[in-house]
């Protein structure tokens, strides 16, 4: 139901965009939200947003870099990611729940990861 893509590799500084599709009849009713996995790391919340108002969510880790946007013609939710740090990278996954949450429990249904390597 999900599908992430758009990871590779970067320089520091650099930018990405991740785009997250989703199937229409899931994607109204859904918060999407983005988290991260580096090696022997916890998952952790990066953005996430409400499908119905817009309204965007950020990690403090993030914020002022990142910017998670939709674009409801194509059911499909983007991360720009900018100012790109080495510390960010990480596998990254989209995921979709009924609620705003910041923890991965909250989420009931996830894409595959998508590898974002920044190097330095």
């Amino acid at each position: 139901q999900l599908q992430a893509s758009g990871g590779g590799l970067v320089q520091a500084g650099g930018s990405l965009r991740l785009s997250c599709a989703a199937s229409k009849r899931t994607y109204s009713s859904w918060v999407t939200g983005w988290f991260r996995q580096a090696p022997g790391k916890e998952r952790e919340y990066v953005a996430a947003i409400r499908q119905n108002s817009g309204n965007t969510y950020y990690a403090d880790s993030v914020k002022g870099r990142f910017t998670i946007s939709r674009d409801s013609a194509k059911n499909t939710v983007y991360l720009q990611m900018n100012s790109l740090k080495p510390e960010d990278t990480a596998i990254y996954f989209c995921a979709g729940g009924s609620y705003y949450d910041t923890s991965p429990s909250g989420y009931r249904s996830w894409g595959q990861g998508t590898l974002v390597t920044v190097s330095s």
